[in-house]
Formats: structure tokens, C-alpha cells, sequence
């Protein structure tokens, strides 16, 4: 799959590797430069001491979006990975011993609202109000890769845009407009993990993400999430993509109202009819095309959204009561996300999420050892007074102490080996502004959750990819960028 036209690609990370792969398929001649050694970004493993840590997402969501970024190539993804349904989705702990599970077998479900005194009263209706959320985003939003809320009506209509999205009110707004109980309130608000946002700030068209779970399942990739990394590298090298690890960019040459070239600091140096960034588009417009403040100045509005501490231990034995996926929550649920996303401040009683890769997957772990992920959310790189390593270490044992208090006993003394990434750690390996995880935080004052635009508002032939742009945070939206500006660039989408 070759052809006269070239791109080069920047960062293998999945939106990076998607839009590779589709660009190839499209007949362009595609370079990769990638300054680690190896692929995935975000979507990092680390082997330790016998345990296998998976370092970024650990959940699969849209599998249908994978699939067909490998039927672009021809290619069907089971050749490539593997991947099973995880069930129940995930487990809610509450304190005073109060557990739910999510799971999309009704029968089942119905068992586990009727652990409400209310029996979950509102939950199918809001489940009804998440799918109509969800489809509307998908016929559009998704399918035309719409960047802007113009283009939104012009796509849709102005009364379908504007009445039928739920965006004045709050995502915490939607759902206690249909449910009452705190603690599935709580639940359902805490999907927003997915974009790293806070639910009393992103709109009520958020809601699209319970839909998006119980919908199209949650999944699990067989060996490791690390295995899809491998996958879209090997499609991309299948499909001719030239993939230069090593090679950290530089910089992007640029001619009046286009760009020319990508010069990595190796000094290794390739042409190109079209540049596409999956560094994020603050950090790329900084260091690699150096813009000016007055242009720096209009992206704020995209402001990065949280990050986390990210705590991978390898312990003694496992604990029966955890499903694959875990939510200990804040006993003051708004105070946390407050503290987080207003006041950028650790605290002091955070929801945390746990995975539990070994419920599934026995091999990430030695012979009666077991792997926990633990992931608080935490604000990104504060401007002033950054927090110290000493700061996130001691937040890391207020996270374990918190979760020994409700019912991992002893988890502190069964830890055999451990490791832990702050904000420093997540923006030294993969640039993400400030140390964000989600890329751009979804506020519907601030942006009205849009992301940046997959194509650069200076230069025609450079576009971006990943958690910073349009549609968004997570592996399928990731993939999904790619994808779609590879077709906003070909034509196959005509831009509104």
C-alpha cells in the first residue's frame, strides 16, 4: 500500500498508530517517529519482579471501532488480539460495607438494585435517557467527526443540536433528575472517568457513557491491554507504515499556511504532503511549532484534564472480594471532585479505582501473588506550588490506608513489589500537557466539552490525534481520531 503522497506521523501512541494505519491504506507513503522504544503511549507495560503491570487504560470499550480500523486494511482484529467480556463490569464499594455490581445481565442487575431500600428506582429510565444520548452522539458526532459546535448544527440541525444534547445542565444534573439514591447517583456519576472530567461540570450529554458500557460491553485484551499496542503496530508495519522508534520530534517545518517536514532531535529529517501530531496540540504548539503567546492564549480553553497516581503493586495472595474492576468511594463525593478539578488540590477522601487484572488473567501474576492497579484522580501539574514527589508518596498512603479501612486488611504488609507514576512521571514519558491523563477536560462552561479540532486552524495539511482533540479520551475515541482525520484529510469527509 504505497503510493506518491507522504505523511509523517508523530508518536505511536493509538491515535497515532490509527491514523498510520489508515493513512497507509488511503496511499500515502507514512513515516512514524516515536521517542520511546516502542509502541502504544499511554497504553505502557511494565514487567517487574515476575508481575505484569498494564501502565494506561485497562479497559476496552466500542470493540466495533477496532475492528473496523483492521477491516481498513483488510484485516480482521482477531488475527491480530484477542479479547474477552468482563462481567460483572465493575464493583461499587460504599462505606459501612455497602457493595453493588454493574453488569448487563438484567437478570442480575435487578438483583443488585434491589439492594437499594428504593429498588434503584430511575435506573432504567436513565439508562433509556443514556441510550438516546448515545445514539444521537453517534450519528454525527462520531460518524462525521464533527469539531465545533457549528459544525454540530450544520450537521444536525439546529433544533436536533441544540434541544436534543443535553448540555445546559450538569452530568450530575441528568442523573438525579432520574435517580435518588446517593449511592447509584454516585455510581452513575463517576462514568465521567473515562474523559477524566468532573460530572458537576461536564454537560449532561456525558451521559452517552453508561450507554457506551452497557451497550457494547467492557472488555478485557486477552494477555494484557499492552497486546492491542502490539496488534495496531504489527497492522501498521503490515500496511507498509516505515515506524521510527527513537526518533523524538523536534520540530515541524512549516512554509506560510502549510508544513513541510518533521526533524527529529536525532537529526533524522522526512518530507511530507501532511503532518499529523498525537502529541497533544498544546505541548506540540509550544515545542514543536513554536507559536506565539497570543496564539498559546487561545487554546486555554482547553484545558488539560486530571491526572492520577498511578500505583501498580504485585501482593501476596489476592482478595475474593474484588471484581476485575473496583470503585471505593469518597464519602463526599462532591468535596473530592471539587478538590481535584477547582481547587487542584490532592484529597483528602478520594474515590479510587482498582483493577484486578488477575480475577481474569492469572498470568499477570507469579503463583499466588496477584496484581492490583490503583488509580486516584488528582489534579494535573499545578502552575504554582507543584506538589513534590514527598507530596504524591504521601497521598499514595493515604490512598492504601484508605482501602485497607475498607476491607483490604493488611494490604500494605502483603506488597512485594511496587510502582508508582506521578504527573512528573506521565508528562516526562509521553508530553501530555501538564501531566494530564484524559488529555482535555470536558466543562461545559470552559469548552462545552469539545476538544481541540483535528485540523490545525493555521495549517491545512497538519492535523492531531488522541485525548486532546475531537472525540475525545479513551482507546476507541483515541483510534476513532485517527481514523476520522485521516478522512477529514483524504476527503472522504466532507468538512462542514
Amino acid at each position: 500500500m504505497t503510493g506518491n503522497r507522504t505523511a509523517v506521523v508523530i508518536g505511536a501512541g493509538i491515535g497515532g498508530l490509527a491514523e498510520a494505519v489508515s493513512l497507509a491504506c488511503a496511499g500515502f507513503r507514512v513515516t512514524l517517529f516515536e521517542k520511546n522504544k516502542g509502541p502504544g503511549g499511554k497504553l505502557n507495560q511494565l514487567e517487574k519482579d515476575g508481575f505484569r503491570f498494564d501502565l494506561g487504560p485497562s479497559i476496552l470499550t466500542m470493540p466495533g471501532i477496532f475492528r473496523a480500523l483492521f477491516a481498513r486494511a483488510g484485516k480482521e482484529m482477531k488475527d491480530y488480539a484477542a479479547i474477552e467480556e468482563i462481567r460483572p463490569h465493575w464493583r461499587n464499594f460504599f462505606g459501612g460495607g455497602f457493595t453493588f455490581d454493574f453488569t448487563p445481565d438484567s437478570r442480575l442487575m435487578e438483583a443488585e438494585l434491589g439492594k437499594f431500600p428504593d429498588g434503584g428506582r430511575g435506573f432504567h429510565s436513565f439508562m433509556e435517557y443514556s441510550r438516546r444520548q448515545s445514539l444521537l452522539t453517534e450519528e454525527g458526532y462520531f460518524r462525521h467527526g464533527y469539531d465545533t459546535l457549528a459544525e454540530m448544527r450544520a450537521g444536525y440541525g439546529n433544533l436536533r443540536a441544540l434541544l436534543g444534547f443535553d448540555w445546559m445542565r450538569s452530568m450530575d444534573a441528568g442523573v438525579r433528575s432520574y435517580v435518588k439514591d446517593p449511592r447509584l447517583v454516585d455510581a452513575l456519576n463517576y462514568f465521567i472517568k473515562y474523559v477524566g472530567s468532573s460530572p458537576y461540570d461536564a454537560p449532561g450529554t456525558m451521559n452517552l457513557l453508561p450507554h457506551v458500557q452497557f451497550g457494547y460491553g467492557l472488555w478485557y485484551v486477552s494477555g494484557g491491554m499492552y497486546k492491542m499496542a502490539l496488534a495496531l503496530e504489527k497492522l501498521a508495519r503490515d500496511c507498509g507504515v516505515d515506524i521510527k522508534y527513537g526518533h523524538e520530534a523536534a520540530s515541524i517545518e512549516r512554509s506560510g499556511d502549510r508544513v513541510t517536514a518533521v526533524t527529529a532531535k536525532n537529526g533524522a529529517r522526512a518530507r511530507a504532503d501532511a503532518v499529523v501530531s498525537n502529541m497533544e496540540v498544546i505541548p506540540a504548539c509550544r515545542e514543536l511549532l513554536g507559536e506565539d503567546e497570543a496564539f498559546m492564549r487561545s487554546l486555554d480553553k482547553f484545558e488539560p484534564a486530571c491526572s492520577g497516581l498511578v500505583i501498580d503493586l504485585g501482593i501476596k495472595g489476592s482478595y475474593p472480594a474484588l471484581a476485575h474492576h473496583n470503585f471505593f468511594y469518597s464519602a463526599s463525593p462532591k468535596e473530592h471532585f471539587d478538590a481535584v478539578f477547582r481547587k487542584k488540590e490532592l484529597s483528602s477522601d478520594p474515590t479510587i479505582y482498582l483493577v484486578a487484572p488477575c480475577v481474569t488473567d492469572p498470568s499477570a501474576a507469579p503463583a499466588g501473588c496477584s496484581v492490583l492497579k490503583i488509580l486516584p484522580h488528582i489534579p494535573h501539574i499545578r502552575d504554582e506550588k507543584p506538589y513534590t514527589r514527598a507530596d504524591y508518596m504521601a497521598f499514595r498512603d493515604t490512598v492504601l490506608a484508605k482501602l485497607e479501612r475498607m476491607g483490604l486488611e493488611g494490604l500494605r504488609s502483603r506488597i512485594i513489589t511496587e510502582d508508582v507514576l506521578t504527573p512528573d512521571d506521565i508528562k516526562a514519558m509521553y508530553y501530555s500537557n501538564k501531566g494530564a491523563i484524559y488529555g482535555v477536560v470536558s466543562d461545559r462552561k470552559l469548552n462545552g466539552a469539545f476538544r481541540a479540532p483535528k485540523r490545525s486552524p493555521k495549517y491545512g495539511n497538519l492535523f492531531f490525534v488522541g485525548g486532546s482533540v475531537n472525540p475525545g479520551a479513551g482507546m476507541p475515541m483515541v483510534a476513532l481520531s485517527g481514523m476520522l482525520a485521516c478522512d477529514m484529510l483524504t476527503g472522504r469527509i466532507k468538512e462542514k
